[in-house]
């Protein structure tokens, strides 16, 4: 280990409070498949958890020090006029003079005093002798961390001559006492460090107590005398000086009073070089960044807590949508007979590729060839039939009538400048429908028939992948900071859920179910009605109708079922075949291959 000035060593050594060396990691065993994305965002969050917590541990960690937590802690004083930076010392003061009482004074006992005895032995080791002062009637504990950042220390042959108890691990020295007068007696190993050209005492007399002490009493005897003495006393990252510090013969004497709960008293002392062999241990420090804390143990709690009540939403959430396309639904006329006149309506005006992705949740090849059927229904594509080939001509330019997605659809198919596509060009020259699919699931969310673009993270995934970046950055820095980045881990998995559980959630809000049970009627509607069951305008219902079938996959029953009626065609298909307009029989027969190469030219477009 490099060899630093006494305070800058005391910083990097000890600026990692007692209690928090060490700290259970969250191991993740369960790996969540399928969802790319998910998978991706644990990976991620995982590795920098990992890359942090070795980065951690491959240095000394110094965590932020919690103001209620006992530290051996020396602050760096500011630096003066010349930009140095020297350590508190103090000049023990030689008595000067008679004795400081007069003899045979006795020192008043005072209830929470402690007045302590250290020596330095010859062998290195620190003697301990405390004598402590208990209200009658009261306990006093004490919580010493024995392992500070990387150093460590070691206390043996500990006990207490009084009523008490005291108990040693390899973390913490623990001292309870009870009401009056006891004396705890103990030896450290570790406390004596080789700097080179010097040797350096540290040890904390003073640290961890519950309760606040009314007088502390310190003396330090070594085997010859120390120089530039550091004393702090105070609550931990303070910087105030002991109240009184001499020498007497050869011993330092502290004296500090109104200790508060908590504070500590550090005591530091340059030695010559070579006095007693050193004894200072040091171990790399695991990282605190991941134990479990009330903060972070809190954090997490809540987080599963949120988890679950969203898992019970998305279950019911789910249950609901279930059990509504369950029930039973009937018919849904498409047509209204108004004083003897035909009238087509749609349920909530829904359209042919509305009606299919309402259904099927997306928007596929059956949706866009629903929509550009109905697109020439209403006059704006004419399709014109040749040599087994068909032809779709532009016939009316897209105007505000039509929805955005079906001026997407119009475009996709006949760009600016194109008047006529063939289906035969289609399928050696396939179209990109993304545009097409994508306006057609924007249409759905801005209608609040989804909640989401089928397949995208929606608004609640999006929040969920901000929360999961900000935790695993969070993480990142805390744990390489030291602090707690269990904390961030908890806002990461949060995040995380959010993000898995947004994969979940019904594309359908519960508008669009509703509105999916009334197209689950037409789809019924259209596997009931005949041509009997209508009397007049039989050319409105069945064309009107026919996109409707083609998106939801009746257009075959359909045509059978109006294949017999006469009269001639529709307006807006012609052939070259003259007597297709004399057999609507014939026209049903040549309109099945039309709607079957129509459909295998958009599914030809998606798979490319």
């Amino acid at each position: 280990m490099a060899h630093r000035s006494p305070v800058s060593a005391w910083v990097d050594q000890f600026g990692q409070t007692g209690g928090e060396h060490k700290g259970a990691r969250l191991s993740f065993a369960a790996v969540l498949r399928k969802w790319g994305i998910t998978v991706a965002a644990v990976m991620a969050l995982f590795t920098v958890c990992v890359v942090a917590g070795a980065a951690a541990a491959e240095q000394p960690t110094f965590p932020s020090i919690p103001p209620t937590v006992p530290s051996i802690d020396f602050p760096i004083p500011k630096p003066g006029p010349t930009g140095t930076v020297k350590p508190p010392v103090i000049d023990p003061i030689p008595p000067t003079g008679g004795p400081s009482r007069p003899p045979g004074a006795v020192q008043p006992i005072l209830p929470g005093s402690v007045n302590i005895q250290l020596k330095v032995e010859r062998d290195g080791s620190l003697t301990v002798r405390e004598q402590v002062i208990v209200r009658a009637k009261q306990r006093m504990v004490r919580v010493a961390p024995l392992r500070v950042g990387d150093r460590v220390f070691t206390v043996r042959n500990a006990k207490v001559e009084g009523n008490g108890a005291v108990d040693v691990t390899a973390d913490t020295l623990t001292v309870r006492l009870d009401g009056g007068a006891s004396t705890v007696l103990y030896t450290v190993d570790g406390t004596i460090d080789d700097l080179g050209d010097r040797q350096e005492f540290r040890w904390q007399p003073v640290s961890g107590w519950d309760t606040k002490l009314t007088l502390v009493r310190v003396s330090l005897l070594t085997p010859r005398p120390g120089r530039d003495f550091v004393c702090l006393a105070g609550r931990p990252g303070t910087e105030d000086t002991c109240q009184s510090a001499l020498t007497d013969s050869g011993v330092l004497r502290v004296s500090q009073s109104d200790l508060d709960s908590g504070s500590r008293v550090d005591l530091s002392a340059k030695l010559p070089a070579g006095l007693v062999p050193a004894n200072a241990r040091y171990e790399k420090a695991a990282s605190t960044a991941f134990a479990v804390t009330p903060l972070s143990g809190a954090g997490l709690g809540l987080v599963g807590l949120l988890l679950l009540g969203g898992f019970v939403f998305l279950w019911r959430a789910r249950e609901r949508e279930a059990k509504m396309l369950a029930a039973e639904v009937g018919p849904v006329e498409l047509v209204v007979n108004d004083g003897g006149k035909v009238t087509f309506a749609s349920p909530d005006g829904v359209l042919p590729g509305q009606a299919g992705a309402l259904l099927a949740e997306r928007a596929g090849h059956r949706e866009l060839a629903a929509t550009v059927v109905d697109l020439a229904v209403r006059n704006y594509l004419w399709v014109t039939e040749s040599s087994g080939d068909w032809q779709i001509v532009r016939r009316n330019a897209a105007d505000d009538a039509l929805t955005d997605y079906e001026r997407v659809v119009y475009r996709t198919l006949l760009p600016e400048g194109t008047e006529s596509v063939t289906l035969s060009s289609l399928r050696t020259s396939p179209l990109d429908i993304t545009a097409a699919r994508t306006a057609i699931h924007a249409d759905a969310v801005s209608r609040g028939w989804f909640t989401r673009t089928p397949g995208g993270l929606g608004r609640l995934g999006l929040v969920g992948a901000a929360v999961l970046a900000v935790g695993v950055v969070g993480a990142l820095v805390l744990a390489l900071t030291g602090g707690p980045a269990l904390l961030a881990v908890a806002v990461g998995l949060g995040g995380l859920g959010l993000l898995t559980g947004a994969r979940f959630v019904p594309v359908r809000t519960q508008r669009g179910s509703a509105l999916a049970q009334q197209v689950r009627g037409v789809a019924a509607f259209l596997a009931s009605v005949g041509p009997e069951t209508v009397s007049s305008e039989r050319e409105v219902v069945f064309s009107r109708s026919l996109p409707y079938a083609v998106a939801l996959g009746e257009s075959e029953r359909w045509l059978t079922g109006f294949g017999p009626v006469d009269p001639a065609g529709v307006h807006w298909y012609a052939s070259q075949d003259p007597d297709l307009g004399a057999d609507q029989r014939e026209f049903a027969t040549r309109l099945t291959p039309f709607l079957g190469a129509l459909d295998e030219a958009f599914g030809a477009t998606e798979k490319h």
